[in-house]
C-alpha cells in the first residue's frame, strides 16, 4: 500500500513533511483486547543526540516470513542505534536525530498485539521531538508504518509498499528514495538480497550528501520463539569503511557460508551424506580462501567414510598453514573425532610428523 500525503492527494511519495503513514485515529484503548494496558512511554533526547541521518529499508518478506531492517550512513557504526527486529514480532528502523528508545519500544507494543501503525502513533504522539525524527515499522503481520519529521534534513522523505518501507534524509537529492522503492519492487532473492539492492540503487542514485562510511542488515525469522537471538538469519555491521555496501555485500556472502556449513553439519547428523556434502560445497565456495570450511568440512566427510575425498582438501589446508595439522590432532581429546581416524588422515595427507 502506497503512502498518500494529505497535501497531495494522488502522490504515494513524501518529502519532509510530518505525517505518519497508515496511522489510525487514536481512541481510548479497550481492556482485556490483548492483554495490554496502555502505559505512557516518553521518549526523552538525550543531552547528545546521535546523528544517524541515513537511507533504510524494512520489510517483512510475505514468503518466509522474516523480517529485517537494512541501512547505511556516513555515521561510525550506525547498527547499533538504528535497526531492531525480533523474530515474528517485527523490524524498526529509528534514525535523522535518533532516539534509540523507538526500537525496543516499538518492539513491546508489537509483541504484545498492537499494530505496527498504533504503536509508532503511540511513540511519536508522545514524543516532543517527532518533527527531527524518522523513524518505520513493520509488524509480524507485514503492517507497515513511517514518520518522517518536518524538521528532518533535507532530502528526505519515505515510501511505502505492502510488506515494506523506504526512508532517508539529508540524501543528496529527491531521486534517491524513488530508486529505493524501485529497487526494492523488482529484487529478487531472499530478503537479504533484496536489502542489498535496495541500499546499493540509494546510492547510485546519490546516497548521503556527507558521503558513506557504515552500514548494517539485520534479518530474523518470521516464527517467534522463546529464544529470539536464536532466529537471527543476518546480523551484520560494517563499523568504519570507505566503502561499506561492499563489505556489507561480502559479509552477506561469508555468512552464507557459515549458514551452509550449518546445513551441512545438520545433514551429517542425520546421516545424509550426499545432502552433508552438498551444503559443504557450497560453503566451501561461498566461503572463497577462509580454510575454516573445507577443515571441517573434511573431518565431517572422513567421519562418514569418504576419507579419500578428504585427503586433498586437508592437503591443501596444511600446506597453507600448519597449525590446521595440530587442531587435527587435538580432536580426539575434545570427542570430535576418533584417534585412529585422526592418525590415518595425517598419515594420507603427508602431516608433519
Amino acid at each position: 500500500m502506497h503512502h498518500k500525503c494529505a497535501e497531495h492527494k494522488s502522490c504515494d511519495w513524501n518529502y519532509s513533511r510530518p505525517h505518519t503513514a497508515m496511522t489510525p485515529r487514536l481512541g481510548r484503548h479497550r481492556s482485556g483486547r490483548t492483554g495490554y494496558t496502555p502505559t505512557p512511554f516518553p521518549l526523552p533526547m538525550a543531552r547528545s543526540p546521535r546523528l544517524a541521518h541515513t537511507y533504510s529499508v524494512v520489510a517483512r518478506d510475505p514468503k518466509t516470513r522474516q523480517l529485517g531492517v537494512a541501512v547505511q550512513s556516513h555515521y561510525f557504526s550506525v547498527g547499533p542505534d538504528v535497526p531492531w527486529a525480533e523474530a515474528g514480532v517485527g523490524a524498526v528502523a529509528t534514525q535523522a536525530f535518533v532516539d534509540v528508545a523507538y526500537g525496543p519500544r516499538g518492539l513491546e507494543l508489537m509483541r504484545r498485539g498492537v499494530s505496527a501503525p498504533e504503536a509508532l502513533a503511540r511513540l511519536v504522539a508522545r514524543d516532543k521531538l517527532r518533527n527531527e525524527r524518522q523513524v518505520a515499522m513493520v509488524d509480524g503481520r507485514g503492517r507497515v508504518a513511517v514518520h518522517t519529521g518536518a524538521r528532518c534534513i533535507a532530502d528526505a522523505g519515505h515510501h511505502t509498499g505492502k510488506g515494506w518501507s523506504v526512508q532517508a534524509n539529508m540524501m543528496v537529492n529527491a531521486s534517491v528514495v524513488p530508486a529505493m522503492a524501485l529497487a526494492f519492487e523488482r529484487a529478487r532473492g531472499d530478503l537479504a538480497d533484496r536489502f542489498l539492492e535496495t541500499l546499493e540503487a540509494a546510492e547510485r542514485a546519490g546516497g548521503d550528501i556527507r558521503g558513506r562510511q557504515s552500514a548494517a542488515i539485520l534479518v530474523v525469522r518470521g516464527r517467534r520463539t522463546a529464544s529470539p537471538w536464536r532466529a537471527r538469519v543476518f546480523d551484520l555491521r560494517v563499523e568504519d569503511d570507505r566503502e561499506p555496501l561492499e563489505e556489507l555485500r561480502r559479509l552477506v556472502s561469508l555468512r552464507r557460508a557459515y549458514l551452509a556449513l550449518d546445513a551441512s553439519d545438520d545433514a551429517f547428523r542425520r546421516k545424509d551424506v550426499r545432502g552433508g556434502a552438498r551444503n559443504l560445497d557450497r560453503a566451501v565456495a561461498l566461503g572463497g580462501e577462509n580454510p575454516e570450511f573445507a577443515f571441517w568440512g573434511a573431518v565431517a566427510l572422513a567421519k562418514h567414510g569418504r576419507v579419500s575425498r578428504s585427503i586433498p582438501m586437508l592437503r591443501r589446508i596444511f600446506r597453507q598453514d600448519a597449525r590446521w595439522e595440530e587442531l587435527l590432532r587435538r580432536l580426539p581429546n575434545a570427542g570430535i573425532a576418533k584417534s585412529e581416524l585422526v592418525a590415518r588422515l595425517l598419515h594420507r595427507s603427508d602431516a608433519r610428523p
